[in-house]
């Protein structure tokens, strides 16, 4: 019939015009900010750097490699190392950031940075809600205000989160195996040592040395 098409596409049209009101899950229009809509995992706006434990400056991740300050695209990343060192999580002292600062103002939320850190120190955020009227200073994030824990991790990217967090306490387990065999070896040579001192005494006929 002529113009059956057009009919059928006026009433698809009505139906879903009418439906959205009626329909609380084809509304179009979200009631901000009493209502939101739950953002996705793989969601990102500005970076924040990860620490472990209860203390930002003893957890922090960073090690102060520059290598995310190096590889930023718009060059917003700021670090400055650390004279001195602190232990990581699996106990090898490493730098840390004395200065670590971002400028939001410029950051283009490429994910670069994250990408190329190989201590897991950096992610990207969910946070949007960071509208500010210092247009300068209240947008150069410092590494207090970038510090947040694991625990807020993995509440945002919690799938992320989890492979990072196996992957960590996996090597946390090949250290203590390597610090165990490198302690065996140790106890190994010492009483090996000791074991030639006493054979050496005896030949000598000494009366065999102690301890």
């Amino acid at each position: 019939m002529l113009g059956e098409g057009i009919v059928k596409g006026l009433f698809e049209t009505a139906r879903n015009f009418l439906g959205s009101y009626v329909d609380k899950d084809r509304l179009v229009t979200v009631q901000y900010p009493e209502e939101r809509h739950p953002l996705p995992e793989a969601a990102r706006n500005f970076p924040f750097l990860l620490y472990d434990g209860d203390d930002p400056e003893a957890g922090l991740r960073c090690v102060s490699c520059h290598i995310c300050e190096k590889e930023c695209p718009p060059r917003c990343i700021y670090i400055e190392k650390s004279t001195d060192k602190k232990p990581d999580f699996v106990g090898k002292p490493q730098f840390y950031p004395a200065r670590f600062d971002i400028d939001v103002s410029v950051c283009m939320s490429c994910q670069i940075c994250v990408e190329v850190c190989p201590f897991d120190a950096i992610r990207m955020d969910k946070e949007f809600e960071l509208s500010t009227d210092d247009r300068f200073g209240g947008l150069m994030w410092t590494k207090k205000e970038l510090s947040k824990p694991n625990e807020y991790y993995q509440k945002i990217h919690p799938v992320e989160a989890a492979e990072t967090d196996a992957r960590r306490a996996e090597d946390v387990e090949k250290a203590k195996a390597k610090a165990a065999a490198a302690a065996a070896a140790k106890a190994a040579e010492v009483a090996k040592a000791a074991e030639a001192a006493r054979a050496d005494d005896e030949g000598a006929g000494k009366e065999p040395s102690k301890g």
